[in-house]
């Protein structure tokens, strides 16, 4: 018996299924109605109704151990949705072909962070009209295999270990305490606010690097020690005296350091320049935290344990360049090289 209905619904095209009417179809097969009479009950072709039927068609279980198949309407969405997001996935890789070869050659050969890649290239006019995905798509791309980047290529996130809670006293201040900063310094405001620190190589007879990052441009300056102690410490700012000449004092306006026994010094070497130097809390590092997530960039290239006396003086200005020349997102994609020079130039 031919099933009738009337029905003035219009038909539609290429207007994909949606979950409620996935809900009539499985209704209406367990009426027992045929395809033909569902596709017109949905304003739909009958292969359209096939081919969902097909999709959303299932082997089940019974209770007694035997299958049976069946349409179910969530089956079909799944299927549907795992179909559409392979289909864009492709569709968007296609078109974004020549910044997913730029953001392989940035990442693996120059370092960079995906959002770094992503933007700098936003902000690049020779990308104004070329297609670039999201930070989040390039990270789903990197996910699913689509590029040549894997996730250990990727810089390491940041872990925080639980520590027991340590209680140490009698730590002396050196000088100047942080509380005691000025307001334009700690919001980033004023430009040549520097804060410092040393990194290591190996715990003994080994070179050390004195790092100084400027707080509101990020740049850096890294300078290799002969030791870990004030007067190695002391002869590398009287070199950069000597390189800023008399732009010094409006360069390094204060610095902020630990309480490090290489920094005693510094107060009383600084004085004369008018320059201010506090010092930090005891054990308390996050207080320079510019400076010392800077140390954990160098950390990639330096890690612990390795000499920095067999550090040339170009493996040590390659991986400062590479740091002034990394774009940041807190600055809006600039770079600190570019940023730091443009305070410069106000200066000159």
């Amino acid at each position: 018996m031919v099933d009738k209905i009337n029905s003035n619904t219009t038909v539609r095209s290429f207007k994909h299924l949606n979950s409620y009417e996935r809900g009539e179809i499985y209704a209406l097969l367990k009426e027992g109605k045929s395809i033909r009479y569902i596709a017109k009950k949905l304003g739909r072709s009958p292969s359209t109704i096939s081919r969902e039927i097909k999709r959303g068609t299932t082997l089940q279980l019974k209770s007694d151990l035997s299958t049976f198949t069946s349409y179910f309407p969530e089956t079909g969405q799944a299927v549907y949705e795992n179909h559409r997001s392979n289909c864009g996935a492709k569709i968007k890789i296609a078109t974004a072909e020549a910044f997913i070869k730029y953001a392989e050659t940035k990442i693996l050969k120059d370092k960079w962070s995906v959002d770094a890649v992503v933007g700098y290239c936003k902000n690049d006019p020779a990308w104004k009209d070329k297609y670039i995905v999201s930070t989040k798509t390039l990270y789903n791309y990197i996910d699913k295999g689509f590029l040549s980047v894997r996730n250990i290529d990727l810089p390491l996130k940041l872990r925080l270990k639980p520590k027991n809670k340590r209680i140490k006293q009698n730590k002396r201040i050196l000088g100047k305490s942080i509380d005691l900063r000025p307001e334009e310094v700690n919001t980033r405001e004023e430009f040549g606010h520097w804060e410092i620190d040393t990194v290591i190589g190996k715990k003994s007879g080994d070179n050390a690097l004195l790092t100084l990052t400027e707080r509101k441009s990020r740049y850096e300056i890294m300078i290799t020690l002969n030791a870990k102690d004030s007067k190695s410490v002391d002869d590398s700012i009287k070199k950069l005296m000597e390189m800023y000449s008399d732009t010094f004092k409006h360069v390094f306006k204060s610095i902020t350091a630990d309480n490090g026994v290489e920094f005693s010094n510094l107060e009383t070497l600084l004085k004369e320049y008018g320059i201010e130097v506090y010092y930090t809390h005891p054990y308390s590092s996050f207080e320079r935290g510019t400076n010392e997530r800077h140390n954990g960039l160098i950390r990639r290239f330096i890690p612990k344990g390795k000499s920095i006396k067999d550090l040339s003086f170009d493996t040590i200005q390659r991986i400062q360049n590479w740091m002034n020349r990394l774009p940041r997102k807190l600055l809006n994609y600039k770079t600190p090289e570019k940023y730091f020079y443009e305070e410069l130039s106000k200066i000159a």
